[in-house]
């Protein structure tokens, strides 16, 4: 197929960002600029192209990541517009896991907000090349330098500013790209058309030192730049773009840029540096992964005529078309027609429709190529973090973890009509939404939903009622406990028999156990020798094992961070079965937690709470009241403190009204997911007690 575009000219980006620092506002003027749209949407009306949903229009917030393609001087960028709450954390993270390049966003007052650091992790996670944007420079308070030296300081990048601020505050008008020494002023309230003019004398000597300091630091990082830089000789433009963007791709260097979306000032020169500095999918290396039958290393070029491989980042639930799964195409073609395979789940899916979108919009289209994303219709059993690929050349490429919810509400249908309705919408959000789990407590028989926050929560159950018509009853919100052991249990030793008219159960296993890593999950491992146990029965033993996991024994909640080792056991030529070594395995387990001292653990926020400087001492005084542990503090511009502490999950219901209360309505918090940590035995009597 001829493309359009080479792959040389892709840009596949994400923007990311703390909530409010101005991503989709950002993202408005993009589109715009490209000729996407003739009119620029505003976030306070409810007319940007990426927040389409009602619930995100109603809140001003991004809750779901939007992809929309643009087209900028020869060059197609997809973008893909994140969430900023840390609630819908995961939208960003499995839009990190399948992008090449990433503008992070921030505010010019604010600087380096929480959230601000958790999504900057996420792209260290996945090595994503990136770029800084320090936007709202036109705001009262705003500090380029302080920004950038919070960006150095407190997330450890090797940043450069590439241009200088002309103006500040309300006098804000333009930049000065220090690479090509212009100056760019935006005289009109559509910035459609900076105007470029002499760089202003009494910037001058500040323009020279920063160039200096970014000819420097960008000759670090390229050998011939670096004997050229000490023999003073003059450094071309081109060999400084060139050598920038080699930095960039290697994580060597982070530029940072400078704007005010709002009123459209700084977004040009943002476009360019995207299209200078950020990656082609040719320019990282191949894609790996694993052949499925032989755990060998396989790695995938982002060529069209390699066999394909292709990562699903996103599932969701469209009112007009069905399903709709987002691929990121590492290698080879996707045709509308065909079949390909599922390695993972070894099921081959047919290509119903290949969609381009656009936001909420479709667009049909035949072929995509490698380094495309499109989203395809008619999957059956493919979810987020699965591998479709060829069916002769097979190859799973590593899938998407996500982090455990830490709240839960019961829920049930008002009325028995509402009850089928009710299962189906949970089935579709949980599989749009790897972080949205739904169990049933065995003791009781609720139906108990859970996510990454009450706001979290509270969009799901509200989507329930518009997009399913499924009117339903919400319990309070609870912690998300774990339970887990603090001894190792050797040698539990589990016999399951029963007899019946016909053929018998027979299940015999012996079971170690001891704690395991924190963040691990149940680990399951077998030492079986002389065929004691065949083979056949060792995957039942640990279903049973996970299936007892999913109910502790202290309150009911799953078992974690766990390592089960099956070391013996027996079985009967006529009587074993799946069946009764899943059962042998269950109970060992239970038997084993029991022995094992077993204990609650909670989950651990990380607050920041931001508060005029008159009131910290109460602050500290509600923090540690909320068993929290203060981390530290940092000075905020107009004299306010942010106060870091860590606060279990469960201290934290009320808080927002208590502050407001405390600080006379001028306090605000933020806070995220950090650890779980385990509960001390009074207060587990208590939380147990209170269950």
């Amino acid at each position: 197929m001829a493309r359009k575009y080479a792959l040389e000219q892709f840009r596949n980006i994400g923007i990311i960002a703390h909530i409010d620092a101005g991503k989709t506002t950002t993202t408005e003027r993009i589109l715009y600029y490209t000729g996407k749209t003739h009119k620029i949407g505003s976030v306070d009306d409810g007319t940007t192209v990426t927040d389409w949903m009602e619930q995100e229009r109603e809140r001003g917030i991004t809750i779901v990541s939007a992809a929309v393609s643009a087209v900028w001087k020869r060059h197609l960028i997809n973008v893909i517009d994140t969430p900023g709450h840390i609630d819908f954390t995961a939208e960003v993270q499995r839009s990190l896991r399948v992008l090449d390049g990433g503008v992070v966003v921030f505010d010019a007052v604010q600087g380096v907000e929480p959230q601000s650091e958790t999504v900057w992790r996420q792209a260290d996670l996945y090595r994503v090349p990136r770029i800084c944007f320090v936007n709202k420079m036109d705001r009262v308070g705003a500090a380029y330098e302080r920004t950038t030296d919070m960006i150095r300081d407190r997330l450890g990048a090797n940043v450069v500013t590439i241009q200088v601020p002309i103006g500040v505050e309300d006098q804000f008008r333009g930049v000065i790209d220090l690479i090509s020494q212009k100056a760019f002023i935006w005289e009109d309230q559509s910035g459609s058309a900076p105007v470029e003019i002499d760089i202003p004398a009494e910037l001058k000597e500040q323009v020279d030192s920063s160039r200096n300091q970014l000819i420097e630091a960008i000759a670090e990082t390229d050998e011939e730049l670096t004997v050229k830089f000490l023999e003073e000789t003059e450094i071309g433009e081109d060999e400084l773009k060139i050598a920038l963007r080699a930095a960039v791709i290697n994580n060597q260097i982070t530029p940072v840029l400078c704007g005010s979306s709002l009123i459209s000032t700084g977004v040009q020169p943002l476009l360019d540096a995207v299209i200078d500095y950020l990656p082609s999918p040719l320019d990282i290396p191949p894609v790996e992964g694993i052949d499925p039958k032989t755990n060998e290393t396989l790695t995938r070029k982002p060529d069209d005529d390699e066999p394909l491989s292709g990562l699903v980042f996103k599932i969701v639930t469209d009112p007009y078309v069905g399903r709709l799964a987002y691929i990121r195409i590492y290698s080879g073609m996707i045709e509308q027609g065909t079949t390909v395979l599922n390695p993972g789940k070894q099921k081959r899916e047919r290509i119903g429709r290949l969609i381009r979108m656009y936001a909420d919009r479709r667009e049909d289209i035949e072929k995509a190529g490698a380094g495309d994303i499109a989203a395809v219709l008619g999957l059956k059993n493919s979810f987020t973090g699965d591998t479709l690929c060829e069916i002769g050349s097979p190859v799973l490429l590593e899938t998407i973890s996500f982090p455990d919810p830490v709240i839960m509400v019961a829920i049930e249908p008002k009325t028995t009509a509402d009850q089928d309705k009710l299962a189906t919408a949970l089935k579709k959000l949980s599989e749009e939404d790897p972080t949205f789990q739904v169990r049933v407590d065995g003791d009781t028989g609720q139906t108990l939903i859970s996510g990454m926050g009450e706001l979290h929560l509270e969009v799901l159950v509200d989507r329930m009622l518009r997009e399913f018509k499924v009117q339903a009853r919400v319990g309070r919100p609870r912690v998300a406990y774990k339970e887990s052991i603090t001894r190792t249990v050797d040698k539990v030793n589990y016999r399951h028999v029963k007899q019946t008219g016909g053929h018998g159960q027979y299940g015999h296993v012996v079971l170690n156990l001891e704690p395991g890593v924190d963040g691990s999950g149940i680990v399951f491992e077998e030492e079986i020798r002389g065929g004691v146990i065949p083979r056949e029965y060792i995957s039942a033993v640990e279903k049973g094992v996970r299936a007892a996991a999913e109910s502790g024994v202290l309150a009911g909640y799953p078992v974690t961070d766990v390592k089960v080792t099956l070391i013996d056991g027996s079985s009967h030529d006529v009587d074993s079965s799946d069946l009764a070594f899943k059962m042998a395995g269950s109970m060992a387990f239970r038997q084993g937690i029991q022995k094992g001292s077993p204990v609650l653990q909670e989950p651990i926020m990380k607050v920041e709470v931001v508060i005029p400087e008159q009131f910290l001492g109460d602050i500290i005084g509600q923090v540690n009241s909320r068993r929290g542990d203060v981390q530290g503090m940092d000075a905020h511009p107009g004299g306010s403190q942010g106060v870091r502490a860590m606060v279990p999950l469960a201290e934290m219901f009320g808080y927002a009204t208590e502050l407001r209360s405390a600080t006379k309505g001028r306090g605000a918090f933020t806070m995220e997911f950090d650890h779980y940590s385990k509960v001390s035995m009074e207060l587990s009597q208590k939380i147990i007690v209170g269950e």
